[in-house]
This record gives C-alpha cells, sequence and structure tokens, in this order.
C-alpha cells in the first residue's frame, strides 16, 4: 500500500507524462460517455420537446413515470441490459456483452430519460411563451417542438452537459455488461474501484483528479451557457 504523499506524487506524474494506460483509460470514458450522450439527445430532446406541445390522455402517467426513471439505479439497467445481451437473452447472438457497445447501450439508457425530463421541463416555459403566436401562424405540432429545440437550445446544451456528467462518472451499469476488461471496457470509474482495491493509489488518484477537473469543467460550462441563455432572453 502505497503512503498518501508518494501515491499523489505518482499520480501527477501519471498525468504529466501521459501514460499509456491512463491515456487509454480516459480516452475511452469519453468515447462511450460521448457516444451515449448523444444517443440519448437524439432520444430526450424530441421526446421533451412532444410531450410539451403534444398533449394526449394519460400525459401526465407518462411524465411521472419519466421523471421516476431520472433515478433509475445505475446496477438494474446494467442487470437487464446483461440478461438482454447474454447468451440466452433475446440480443445475445449479437455478441455484445462485454464491449464498449455493450456499455453505450446501458448509460444511454441511463441518462435518456434525464434529458427528456430536463428537456421538457426547459421547453415547457419557452412553449408557454410562444403557444398563442404558433397557433395564430398555424404552425404544426412538429413544427413548434423543432422550434422550441432551436429556441431553448442553450437549455438544452446545459441539460446535455448534465446527461455528460452522470454518464461520464457512472460505474455500476458499465462494470457489468462491460467486465472492466483491461484495455477493452476499462474506463475511469472501474478502473479507479479496481486499482484502489489492488491497493495502486497513484493510479486510482491520477483517474479521480481527471475525473473531478471533468466534472468541474462541465460545471463551469453548464454555469456559463445558463449565463449565457438569460442574455439571449433579455437581448
Amino acid at each position: 500500500m502505497q503512503d498518501f504523499a508518494s501515491a499523489f506524487g505518482l499520480a501527477f506524474h501519471l498525468i504529466a507524462t501521459g501514460d499509456d494506460d491512463l491515456v487509454e483509460i480516459v480516452s475511452l470514458s469519453l468515447q462511450v460517455s460521448f457516444s451515449a450522450l448523444f444517443f440519448s439527445c437524439l432520444i430526450g430532446f424530441p421526446l421533451g420537446a412532444l410531450l410539451v406541445v403534444r398533449p394526449f390522455p394519460g400525459r401526465g402517467v407518462v411524465v411521472a413515470i419519466l421523471n421516476a426513471m431520472m433515478g433509475l439505479p445505475p446496477v438494474v439497467v446494467g442487470l437487464l441490459v446483461y440478461l438482454t445481451l447474454s447468451r440466452a437473452g433475446p440480443m445475445g447472438w449479437l455478441g455484445l456483452l462485454y464491449s464498449p457497445t455493450a456499455m453505450i447501450l446501458a448509460q444511454t439508457l441511463l441518462i435518456a430519460p434525464i434529458v427528456a425530463a430536463l428537456s421538457r421541463q426547459v421547453l415547457e416555459g419557452l412553449y408557454n411563451e410562444y403557444d398563442e403566436q404558433f397557433r395564430s401562424l398555424g404552425i404544426s405540432r412538429s413544427g413548434a417542438a423543432l422550434a422550441l429545440i432551436v429556441d431553448g437550445r442553450y437549455g438544452l446544451v446545459t441539460v446535455a452537459l448534465a446527461g455528460f456528467g452522470r454518464a461520464v462518472a457512472e460505474v455500476g451499469a458499465v462494470i457489468i455488461v462491460g467486465g472492466n476488461i483491461a484495455h477493452l471496457t476499462r474506463v475511469m470509474t472501474t478502473a479507479i474501484a479496481l486499482e484502489t482495491s489492488k491497493g495502486d493509489l497513484g493510479m486510482a488518484l491520477a483517474l479521480g483528479i481527471i475525473l473531478m477537473s471533468i466534472a468541474l469543467g462541465v460545471n463551469l460550462a453548464a454555469g456559463g451557457l445558463r449565463a449565457m441563455a438569460e442574455r439571449h432572453a433579455y437581448a
């Protein structure tokens, strides 16, 4: 077991020298999380907008379910994806288990409800403001949804950043479906858990510092975008 000072020294050395294993793990983490975020936004933005502009029976129930799904336990999502992709599962023939694709799928299922629910909240205020204008111009529901997404782009980017922050920090689901395999499915969160259990605190701290830096960057970017959105609204 490394002592505290030497662990921090090794951590900064690994970061400063661009250790190959460290770079590989961080790169895979970003690749998986950005891919999951991309698919989540493709699903969540239109779904959130349609829930705002298209009333239907049971809409309140759908919104309540969507809000509840924001708190989905990652290990439960990981288990469901595992059962689906395992050899005995309905999609086992694809051979995707223990691959980055399985990890992207699990993260997408986790953050798509978050993106959709937060998008609905962001766009609902805009719709209340523009509803009469949409009606007077005879704009269709689909056209109104698209207009809301375009006009609310600053708020939606903030939503996307929140989704990315949730994805990049996730560990339970990705370790179940990815297996934490070296040079294949090992990402920052799973590597931190493994290296800590092995007593290799230098690598664990290096990954932790990078992960915290990413989280801080996401929060700063979200704050900047909120300020930009407010200036845009009052311009």
